[in-house]
C-alpha cells in the first residue's frame, strides 16, 4: 500500500552566541497528522492527535520545559493546512522518481534506569532513509503491542535523508522481553531489534563466604584457647 506524506521542516531560531537550533516539524498523511518541536535534536514536545493533548517527553534528569497553552490547537489548525497542501505536492511531484535509501539498524534503549515495577519507556531509533516515513512495530514477549505506543514525525538530517523515534511506556518485569521491527519501502525485510529486562538480584554469595569465613575463625579461636589453657596445666 502506497501512502503519501508531506513533511514541512521549520528552523525557528539559531543562536550564533549559544549555538543552539530549535526546529519545528509538521508532517500529514490523507488520515494522519503529526507536529513536533526539537530543541538541539532533542524532542522537546510533539502533539498526540489520537488522544487530543500535547506531550512533553523530556527525560526526568533534565529542567522541565513547558510549552504555551494552545499549542495543541495550533498543531490541530498546522496539519489541516498540510493535509490542504498534500494534494498539490502529490500532483507536482506524479513524475518524480524517488530513490530510496535505507535504515540503518535499530537502536533501541531505555529513557531511564530501569527498576523492577517501575514505569519506564522503550525507546526505538532510527536514521539514514529515505523517503519519510517508517513504520515501526512493538511487541512484548512476541505478542503484539499498540497501547502506550507513539511515532514521532520524520526530522531532516543534513545529508536530506530522515531519521524517526518510536516510544513504548512499560512496566519492567524481570524476564520480559520487547523488540522493536521497522518497515520501509527500501527495506527486503523489516529490521527487528529486542531488549530484555535483565535486572542483576543481590547475591548471596559474598554473605554465605562471610559467614563461613567467620564460623572458621571463630573455630581456630576456640581450639586456640583449649590448646593454651591445656599448656597451662601441663606446665
Amino acid at each position: 500500500m502506497k501512502m503519501n506524506v508531506l513533511v514541512l521542516c521549520f528552523v525557528l531560531s539559531v543562536s550564533a552566541e549559544g549555538l543552539h537550533e530549535d526546529l519545528a516539524v509538521t508532517g500529514c498523511s490523507d488520515s494522519d497528522g503529526e507536529e513536533a518541536y526539537n530543541l538541539d535534536g532533542e524532542e522537546m514536545w510533539f502533539a498526540d492527535f489520537i488522544n487530543k493533548r500535547g506531550v512533553e517527553p523530556q527525560p526526568s534528569f533534565i529542567d522541565h520545559m513547558s510549552y504555551r497553552e494552545g499549542a495543541y490547537q495550533t498543531a490541530v489548525a498546522s496539519v489541516q493546512t498540510c493535509q490542504t497542501n498534500l494534494g498539490l505536492v502529490r500532483q507536482a511531484l506524479k513524475d518524480f522518481k524517488l530513490e530510496n535509501d535505507r535504515p540503518s539498524s535499530p537502536m533501541i534503549y531505555v529513557r531511564d534506569v530501569v527498576k523492577l515495577g517501575g514505569k519506564n519507556t522503550l525507546i526505538c531509533h532510527v536514521t539514514g532513509f529515505y523517503p519519510a516515513p517508517v513504520h515501526v512495530y512493538w511487541t512484548k514477549n512476541q505478542e503484539n503491542v499498540t497501547e502506550g505506543t507513539s511515532l514521532n514525525v520524520p526530522y531532516p538530517n543534513a545529508d536530506g535523508s530522515f531519521r524517526q523515534t518510536a516510544r513504548l511506556d512499560f512496566t519492567a518485569q524481570q524476564g520480559d522481553f520487547y523488540s522493536c521491527t521497522v518497515s520501509h519501502q527500501a527495506l527486503d525485510q523489516p529490521l527487528t531489534k529486542i531488549w530484555d529486562v535483565d535486572v542483576p538480584q543481590p547475591g548471596v554469595g559474598p554473605a554465605v563466604f562471610c559467614g563461613v569465613g567467620l564460623s572458621v575463625g571463630l573455630l581456630g579461636v576456640a581450639a586456640g584457647t583449649f590448646f593454651l589453657i591445656k599448656g597451662n596445666e601441663c606446665s
